[in-house]
């Protein structure tokens, strides 16, 4: 019997690994489940699979809800050409998505306040396709904005398991990811990533379309 359980652990693990493999992007327990046994602990296997890989070139990583295998922190050098051949972000683009991350949910409005300077949507748009920021809501004030919010490709493209993890504001502003146009009362980080909040309506069918048609200098 001992035999038999260890060959269902052994299987489970090679069946989370192989899954994992083959995902570009990362995975939730619930994405898994269905490819394995009824009542298997998808969460105990990857924490079983994460020791596993501990210590290797790569390892796995937790990033939001979701689990993935990437190259050991150490060896990142390894990707430096990669990162090069990337088109860099615009300083605008920078700083609107990290008042995102730490202020979200975010409006436009409440981005150009921090930022002191409008907000081209042109900003928000290259965000959005590159996949790190996603259109959460509207906000329950006169007009009913968007509100903005990070994804879990922001937190695995800046290796960050949560955005508990993220740097503090001295370290943000040292990086020049923000500038010095900070209002007094900004501290950071307060980020909130979960459901809606109670100020918070769902989105309207329109809005996967152009959910804000106003131009913006960026």
């Amino acid at each position: 019997m001992e035999d038999e359980t260890g060959d269902v652990l052994r299987r489970s693990l090679r069946i989370v690994e192989a899954l994992l493999f083959a995902s570009a992007q990362p995975l939730r327990a619930a994405d898994m489940a269905p490819y394995l046994g009824e009542g298997t602990d998808v969460n105990g296997l990857l924490l079983v699979l994460q020791a596993q890989y501990e210590g290797r070139g790569i390892n796995l990583v937790r990033r939001g809800e979701g689990w993935a295998f990437r190259t050991a922190e150490d060896l990142g050098f390894l990707l430096r050409r990669e990162e090069h051949e990337t088109r860099p972000l615009s300083r605008a683009a920078l700083e609107t998505l990290s008042i995102i991350a730490y202020h979200q949910p975010a409006t436009r409005a409440e981005i150009e306040e921090v930022r002191g300077v409008a907000t081209g949507k042109g900003t928000l748009d290259l965000l959005m396709e590159a996949g790190w920021v996603r259109m959460r809501g509207r906000r329950r004030t006169a007009g009913r904005p968007v509100t903005y919010g990070t994804t879990e490709a922001f937190l695995d493209h800046f290796g960050l398991e949560a955005l508990s993890d993220l740097p503090g504001l001295d370290e943000l502003k040292g990086s020049g990811l923000l500038s010095g146009r900070l209002p007094a009362y900004l501290q950071i980080p307060l980020p909130f990533d979960g459901g809606l909040r109670d100020d918070e309506d769902p989105l309207d069918p329109s809005d996967l379309g152009d959910p804000e048609p106003e131009d913006g200098e960026i």
